[in-house]
């Protein structure tokens, strides 16, 4: 039986997830595969290479650190998030990302893009956090608007939340029997239509492709968290989110907010842990 683990996105809510995760691996929870989209991405890795703790800990250090996110790497970069120092400084200096136990560890690690010239989602098994596999995670948290176009190899890539929030079919499709899904809304969210669309219809007018995934990307997501509960009902899935609405903001700057919003997680992952066990079996 093969066990995966699907992490929906969403910016800083997040935390939520890295609660439930650390939970997960302080209890010895192993999976086959994880896959993991934006945020989910970025945090999930640390799953892969086992080290609790790491997400929360560098985010409530340097989330107010210009570098990390900030109006002015905004303007200077056209990147919102600070690609050295979130995607270099940090992991390879600040609180080093261990690649070596990423490497070994066999549970496959697979990030969401998308392709901005299709509007289609890019599933990108990642088996290093080198320079390559750090750029695709880079591109699947790469919010439009507020960061730079990837292109790796000739594709042109951005958040992996435009084509796909909730990558569940996408592991049922690969014969993953057993999911475990990490969302970051509670029960009953459902996502109305993003407001910036004219505005993007100006700056991303080159990519019609990806301006009606992000104007369809409402119904999209409220399709997959129903088809994600109908998974459930029949046992390829068990969902772990919020009990209500997270009072945190996507790019939330308070460190103390962040840590609220961990704990949360790290309770929902404690108060569903035998049900999580039993499920997995």
């Amino acid at each position: 039986m093969k066990k995966g683990l699907v992490l929906e996105g969403g910016a800083m809510r997040g935390m939520f997830s890295a609660g439930v995760m650390d939970v997960l691996m302080e209890s010895g929870i192993e999976f086959d595969a994880i896959v993991g989209v934006s945020a989910g991405a970025v945090f999930g890795c640390n799953y892969k290479s086992k080290q609790i703790g790491r997400t929360i800990r560098y985010n409530m250090k340097y989330i107010k650190d210009p570098r990390y996110c900030s109006l002015r790497s905004l303007i200077k970069t056209g990147d919102l998030f600070g690609r050295e120092f979130c995607y270099e400084k940090i992991p390879f200096e600040l609180d080093v990302f261990d690649n070596e136990t990423f490497i070994k560890n066999p549970t496959e690690f697979y990030v969401v893009a998308t392709d901005i010239n299709s509007g289609k989602a890019i599933y990108k098994k990642i088996d290093s956090a080198n320079k390559t596999g750090l750029e695709y995670m880079r591109a699947s948290a790469s919010m439009p608007l507020v960061s730079t176009i990837i292109n790796i190899n000739g594709t042109e890539m951005l958040d992996g939340g435009i084509a796909d929030s909730v990558p569940l079919e996408f592991f049922i499709n690969k014969g993953f029997e057993k999911n475990l899904v990490i969302l970051t809304q509670p029960k009953g969210y459902v996502k109305k239509k993003n407001h910036l669309i004219p505005l993007m219809r100006i700056s991303l007018r080159k990519y019609p492709k990806l301006i009606e995934a992000m104007a369809n990307r409402h119904i999209i997501y409220n399709n997959q968290t129903a088809f994600a509960e109908k998974a459930e009902k029949e046992g390829s899935a068990f969902i772990i989110r919020p009990s209500e609405k997270l009072t945190i903001g996507r790019l939330e700057k308070n460190p103390e907010t962040l840590k609220a919003v961990y704990e949360l997680g790290r309770q929902e992952a404690v108060k569903n842990l035998d049900k999580i066990k039993e499920y997995l079996k």
